[in-house]
């Protein structure tokens, strides 16, 4: 049951981020892994500001978003060099 909280979180992480970083998205695979290691970067940015990260599927979701939308910034950035 978790890893499929994971695979939901990063899904819908992964496509918002997608849509705020003004793409078309990686398709749901890449979308998944991107909302994944998003997750473990939001919660580590909001670790890093002395926010806690525990909540419910929202507050999940949002610090998701915030992480994924990092890392597709830095997988764009580093697509350019």
């Amino acid at each position: 049951m978790f890893v499929l909280w994971w695979i939901v979180v990063g899904l819908v992480a992964g496509w918002m981020a997608g849509r705020i970083m003004k793409g078309s998205g990686y398709g749901a695979v890449t979308d998944i892994v991107l909302g994944i290691v998003g997750a473990v970067v939001g919660g580590f940015i909001m670790r890093l500001l002395g926010f806690s990260t525990s909540g419910g599927f929202v507050t999940s979701v949002l610090v998701a978003i915030l992480g994924a939308v990092v890392v597709v910034w830095l997988v764009r950035r580093l697509r350019t060099l």
